[in-house]
């Protein structure tokens, strides 16, 4: 049995995470405890709670509330999962869903979602694969829209996990969620604070085995397909942001730096669709 909560307007106070708080108010929002996030699409949310993220609470738009509901509940129990118990669903018409930003991409639902607590960088990478991992470094990456199309080129094309430097874009915004379709949920990841990666971030890679291809510009540089690359054991591949690109420190000591071959009169690709040839050919060709 739902709980359902049928409202006429969006004043109450519990549905401030969805109307009156920004992404970095939800982020704080239940400190020291980790906050929330918001959800959006019976898709992504169905996602996230597959993946074990606990509901705060959900809105639905009535016309749909049927459909989605069952939807949820199908998905619940074909996976095995608690599903949503007693978590509050507000219920609100179409007029008053077309007051919320982003309406017209919501298809209908949204949900607020407690935040769960990341490893750090050593206990994450002590999770990865024995055989060959292959990892993605994602540093000062800060459009959510890349990040998100990021997540889902990992989830596609056989990267183990994702590292997020803390300037970066948050994986669990709402853009990000909503281009990865959910993927963010799929794909293990993890931060490590942006300080400590460039104080000794490749040199903890390193200790734990792995050696390090950063994505640049530079001039002795190898192929994405050069078969050295597919014979590393571990294999951490490492992408800048979408202006500057890498740091000059990360480059010099990676192991190696590696570029796309393109045509003559372009020099480069935005960092999405970079990292979805660097997962093709670094995720699919490992131990050859």
């Amino acid at each position: 049995m739902h709980n359902l909560i049928f409202l006429t307007d969006l004043a109450g106070a519990d549905l401030d995470p969805y109307v009156r708080l920004n992404e970095a108010q939800l982020f704080h929002a239940l400190e020291p405890k980790p906050g929330l996030f918001i959800a959006e699409s019976p898709k992504v949310i169905e996602r996230a709670l597959r993946a074990g993220y606990r509901p705060a609470s959900l809105l639905m738009e009535e016309k749909v509330m049927k459909r989605d509901l069952a939807d949820l509940d199908h998905e619940m129990a074909a996976n095995n999962t608690t599903g949503l118990g007693q978590t509050p669903i507000y219920v609100i018409d179409s007029s008053l869903i077309r007051q919320l930003s982003g309406y017209n991409l919501l298809r209908g639902a949204l949900a607020a979602m407690h935040r769960i607590v990341r490893p750090d960088l050593s206990s994450f990478l002590a999770t990865m694969p024995t055989d060959h991992p292959r990892i993605a470094v994602l540093e000062s990456v800060v459009n959510p829209t890349n990040i998100g199309a990021i997540f889902r080129s990992a989830a596609a094309l056989g990267i183990d996990g994702v590292i997020v430097t803390s300037d970066s874009a948050d994986p669990l915004y709402r853009r990000a969620s909503r281009v990865s379709m959910g993927t963010v949920f799929q794909v293990p990841w993890t931060y490590v604070d942006a300080k400590v990666w460039q104080a000794e971030g490749i040199d903890i890679l390193h200790q734990l085995g792995y050696q390090t291809a950063a994505m640049a510009l530079r001039h002795n540089t190898v192929s994405i397909d050069d078969p050295q690359l597919a014979k590393v054991d571990k294999l951490a591949i490492v992408l800048g942001s979408e202006g500057p690109g890498l740091k000059e420190k990360t480059i010099t000591e990676s192991d190696f730096t590696i570029k796309i071959p393109m045509a003559p009169e372009v020099d480069s690709l935005n960092v999405a669709a970079a990292s979805a040839l660097a997962f093709w050919e670094l995720g699919n060709r490992r131990g050859e």
